[in-house]
């Protein structure tokens, strides 16, 4: 596998949603090509306390699992440039997973295909949590700007959930509102 950096990225949680045992949470996106076609790697590199969040243990086997944002899992939104459809994938450390398309903002498209599932790995140390998400992508998405949002919602050990992402441009927490995303990344 061949790994291209393309950037990396501070998320911040939301001002309503402060989380005092988070102490840095980073994204970085790679361009990756591997024997089954390119594809985009996204590094989650989360530092604090992990005790004192709930970080789902790994399943025997991973599957498609519906409300993973309801508890700890890093998200993507991914689209196209100058298009209102985007993608939308959860990672859970569990190794669950969940992918939706949009036509529109939050207008489920249940005509496009499936991709593939993503690839989740994990490493963990008592202050550092390094989830990798590997997502195949059409390789006519490869080398275009794609818009994207780069987010994650963190769950404590008393339930409370704290929403992170690039830029909150919103009252409330909203990672479908791409005045949150970055513009592109080619």
């Amino acid at each position: 596998m061949t790994e291209t950096p393309l950037s990396i990225h501070k998320l911040t949680h939301h001002p309503a949603t402060p989380c005092q045992a988070v102490h840095a949470l980073m994204v970085e996106a790679c361009a990756v090509v591997e024997d089954r076609g390119p594809g985009l790697l996204l590094r989650y590199r989360l530092k604090g306390d992990l005790s004192r969040l709930r970080i789902p243990f790994p399943a025997e086997t991973p599957r498609f699992t519906d409300g993973l944002w309801q508890h700890t899992c890093f998200e993507a939104f991914i689209g196209e440039s100058g298009k209102p459809a985007y993608r939308e994938f959860n990672f859970s450390s569990s190794g669950h997973w969940a992918a939706y398309a949009f036509s529109s903002e939050r207008t489920l498209d249940t005509s496009l295909p499936e991709l593939p599932p993503p690839t989740i790995t994990l490493e963990q140390t008592d202050d550092n949590l390094i989830l990798e998400a590997r997502l195949p992508m059409p390789a006519t998405a490869m080398g275009s700007p794609l818009p994207m949002g780069l987010t994650a919602v963190i769950e404590t050990q008393d339930g409370s959930l704290s929403y992170w992402a690039l830029h909150h441009p919103a009252e409330r927490p909203d990672f479908h509102r791409k005045a949150g995303w970055v513009a592109g990344l080619a």
